[in-house]
């Protein structure tokens, strides 16, 4: 389905019945990157998925993208669909987008999680952003596809999973290129770890054991300044955690949800 919303098409799903729980996406990625966890909790809650600003078959106008446009974004998407409340579940972009969001809008969040994620740019990261803006705009987003794999996947996974390996890249060379351009930039002013203190609801923090890119000790950074905060590490798995262990990312969603929904 599409709707329009703070100035652009927006495409998103619903599936399942109870208290809202919106799912929010990786970079370079679109909403079918959480079939396992959606099919999993759609017989509990009424379960939203959307494509980021610039992703899947939601709109990608020129950028820079900011944060705070992301979030506006999601705030019209409830507005539209008559939201007040939802639970919220984001995987790095994704997690980027609710702690901001959770922020700018207090009350609004039943629950977060915030899986594969981090709170602050690391030292030169607005380069390291900018650097792979231009290796997407020189050679397409099929430059940039090794690199990502290599990050989101370990090695041994992407040696004996191929078929996944064929439809992440496919998602990767399908975003547009405006689309990646924009929400890097977004990612590349990302500042919200010294307000992390101002949110006030049950926050779960997943991370893999092996993500190099938003590693454990940025997930703990984020755990120490949400009050009650829990921190679950997910072995043998790198940035897409909930895709490479699917299983153990899911039980660690069910487990938080049985205790705060």
């Amino acid at each position: 389905m599409k709707i329009k919303t703070n100035g652009i098409e927006t495409h998103y799903t619903i599936e399942g019945e109870g208290p809202w729980l919106t799912m929010s996406h990786s970079l370079a990625c679109n909403l079918s990157m959480w079939d396992e966890q959606a099919k999993a909790l759609s017989h509990r809650f009424k379960v939203l998925r959307y494509d980021t600003r610039g992703h899947g078959g939601s709109e990608a106008p020129k950028g820079p993208y900011t944060l705070d446009q992301l979030v506006d974004d999601a705030k019209a998407l409830f507005d539209a669909l008559g939201i007040k409340r939802t639970h919220w579940a984001g995987l790095s972009l994704g997690g980027m987008i609710g702690q901001t969001f959770a922020v700018e809008h207090p009350g609004f969040f039943q629950s977060m999680v915030l899986a594969d994620t981090t709170s602050r740019r690391p030292p030169g990261g607005e380069q390291m952003w900018a650097d792979r803006v231009k290796l997407a705009r020189d050679q397409g987003m099929e430059g940039v596809v090794e690199g990502t794999l290599g990050r989101w996947f370990t090695e041994p996974y992407r040696n004996t999973h191929k078929d996944v390996m064929a439809r992440i890249s496919q998602d990767i060379r399908n975003t547009p290129l405006e689309g990646f351009a924009g929400c890097c930039e977004a990612i590349g002013n990302l500042d919200v770890l010294d307000r992390l203190k101002e949110i006030d609801c049950p926050t779960l923090v997943i991370v893999g054991e092996q993500d190099h890119g938003t590693p454990p000790a940025a997930a703990k950074v984020i755990q120490e300044n949400i009050r009650g905060a829990e921190l679950v590490i997910i072995p043998s798995a790198a940035h897409l955690s909930n895709v490479e262990q699917p299983e153990a990312f899911t039980k660690a969603l069910t487990s938080f949800y049985d205790r705060v929904a």
